[in-house]
């Protein structure tokens, strides 16, 4: 079977995810109640996250019906191309319900061994960022690059929570640790979004413990393409960590992690 071609496969995800990103933000005008948890009472899930992964499912499955599926929201489906689609379809939900212009569409496209295209909407504000594997990245047709890092003591830090209580005081006591050995730390609530702004160069480094497939496959491949690095690795807390940020001081954000009591010394890299 030949191999899908990335640049097709990312024009179908950008279409798919403009029209999900529209949709969504077309409910926002709506009251958003809480449709259901998942791990904790704090993991919410709205009917819009559900009717917008069955769109995006329908659309990507109506346009490739031999690829698989994976969802954030429960749709799973094998497929017979090698292509599987990973889908988050409000990165930020929290934030939706909120009204906390920081949600977006998450749909990467995993063939062979890796994600070969991804592309992130801002549902809110329209902004889209892409990438293919080799291909750059791009933020509405503008090219990315992550920022000329300096000193540890003067990066901008982004991160993100988990939802159980243990996880959070782990997170918590690093937190506290981290916090003097850097310029700030920023939490603003979408894992795929902060990734995309280190992408863009906002941020000098993302870590972010409790992440799943869905929040970073699409946006770890546009800061990769963007020049940046990115690690999977096991937290303090079990779960797994992803840190992110510009190659050059790459080594230096890690070291402060394991410092900070983030990640553990004998941590070892599983992307």
């Amino acid at each position: 079977m030949n191999p899908a071609d990335p640049g097709e496969l990312l024009a179908l995800a950008r279409d798919v995810a403009q029209q999900a990103a529209v949709f969504v933000a077309e409910q926002r005008t709506r009251p958003v109640e809480v449709a259901d948890t998942k791990s904790s009472p704090i993991d919410i899930v709205t009917a819009v996250d559900t009717a917008t992964e069955a769109m995006i499912r329908r659309l990507l499955l109506t346009a490739r019906p031999g690829d698989g599926f994976l969802g954030e929201e429960g749709g799973v489906e094998s497929g017979e191309s090698g292509v599987t689609w990973i889908v988050d379809p409000i990165d930020g939900t929290v934030n939706y319900l909120y009204d906390l212009p920081q949600y977006a569409v998450s749909i990467a496209a995993h063939q062979g061994e890796q994600v070969v295209a991804g592309v992130v909407v801002n549902a809110a504000t329209g902004q889209t960022y892409e990438a293919t594997l080799g291909g750059g990245a791009r933020c509405d047709g503008r090219d990315l690059a992550v920022s000329e890092v300096g000193p540890l003591s003067m990066r901008l830090i982004a991160t993100g929570f988990g939802y159980s209580q243990d996880l959070r005081q782990v997170q918590a006591s690093a937190i506290a640790r981290l916090l003097p050995l850097v310029r700030d730390i920023r939490r603003l609530g979408s894992c795929a979004l902060d990734l995309c702004l280190l992408a863009k160069g906002v941020f000098d480094g993302y870590f972010e413990e409790g992440v799943h497939d869905w929040d970073h496959a699409a946006a770890g491949l546009v800061v990769r393409e963007a020049g940046g690095r990115t690690l999977l690795t096991t937290g303090r807390g079990g779960q797994d960590l992803l840190i992110a940020g510009p190659a050059n001081g790459f080594d230096d954000l890690v070291d402060a992690l394991v410092e900070a009591g983030a990640l553990p010394a004998h941590a070892v890299a599983t992307e």
